[in-house]
Formats: C-alpha cells, structure tokens, sequence
C-alpha cells in the first residue's frame, strides 16, 4: 500500500493504555508501550524500567 509505513495496530486488550498514554506521550510511543505491555514479560520489563526512574528521580 502506497505511503503506508507502519501498520498501525494496537494489541487487543491493551487499547485503554494507548489512549490514556496518546495524549500524553504521543501516538508513536504510546503505542509502543502499549503493545509491550500485551505479554508478561513484556510487563515485567516495563515495571524495572519504572522502578528504575522512580529511584533515579528520588520518588
């Protein structure tokens, strides 16, 4: 398909993530973290990467 780049899609059950992070984030990233968000581990790896900001943050 012509001018088409990315497919665009949102992993099924995770759509409620994409539009609370949307506005915030952007369309692209909060994608992203969304479809990341679709497997256990996918879970996992973003939980350590949070409790790594939050202590980088003094939170």
């Amino acid at each position: 398909m012509a001018g088409k780049k990315h497919g665009g899609h949102i992993a099924r059950g995770r759509h409620d993530v994409y539009e609370e992070l949307a506005p915030k984030l952007g369309k692209t990233a909060a994608a992203k973290i969304a479809n990341a968000g679709k497997t256990k581990a996918g879970r996992s790896a973003m939980a350590r990467k949070a409790a790594a900001t939050r202590k980088a943050k003094g939170k």
